[in-house]
C-alpha cells in the first residue's frame, strides 16, 4: 500500500517489556500510557495526511477508544466528538483464530519479549470489536494472501 507501518510492540516501555518477559500480564495501568503514545503517532501521521498501519493488540474496547481519541477517551470510554481534536478514522482489523493456531505461531517467534504463556491472559482480556466500532474480522485460518486481500478490500470499500 505504500503506507507507513508501526509495530506497537516497539513502543512498550522497558518496564512493560520486562514485566511480560517475566510472564506477568500487563494491566490497564501498564497499557494506557503506551496506547496514548500510539494515538499520538497516529495523530501525527493523520495531520500529515499520511496513511499508516499499526500492528497492535488493542484487546479491549477502551484500548481501541484510546487509539481513536487519545487520553480523553479514558473518562468517556467513547471517541471524541468532531472538533479541533476530532477522533481519528481508524479501521480495526480483528485477526480472529483459535488459541492453538496462535500459540503455534507464537512458539515459532524468536527474540520477542512476550512468552507464549501470556497468550491465555490475552484471550481472557479480549473484548472483540462490535458495532458501532469501525472494524472487520478476518480469520487467521485463511492463507496469508487471502488475509491481505480481505483487509485491502475492507480498507478501500470503507
Amino acid at each position: 500500500l505504500g503506507w507507513k507501518f508501526y509495530d506497537a510492540d516497539d513502543y512498550h516501555s522497558p518496564e512493560n517489556k520486562k514485566k511480560m518477559a517475566e510472564g506477568i500480564p500487563l494491566n490497564d495501568e501498564d497499557r494506557i500510557p503506551w496506547l496514548c503514545a500510539l494515538h499520538d503517532i497516529l495523530r501525527r501521521e493523520d495531520s500529515c495526511r499520511q496513511d499508516a498501519i499499526l500492528a497492535c493488540s488493542a484487546l479491549k474496547k477502551m484500548y481501541r477508544c484510546l487509539l481513536v481519541s487519545g487520553a480523553s477517551a479514558i473518562e468517556s470510554n467513547q471517541p471524541e466528538q468532531p472538533g479541533e481534536n476530532a477522533a481519528l478514522k481508524i479501521l480495526f482489523v480483528h485477526l480472529d483464530g483459535p488459541m492453538d493456531i496462535i500459540a503455534g505461531r507464537l512458539k515459532k517467534r524468536r527474540g520477542h519479549f512476550m512468552p507464549p504463556e501470556l497468550l491465555k491472559s490475552q484471550f481472557d482480556t479480549l473484548e472483540p470489536p462490535s458495532a458501532p466500532e469501525n472494524f472487520v474480522t478476518v480469520s487467521l485460518e485463511k492463507s496469508l494472501p487471502e488475509i491481505v486481500l480481505e483487509i485491502q478490500r475492507a480498507i478501500f470499500q470503507g
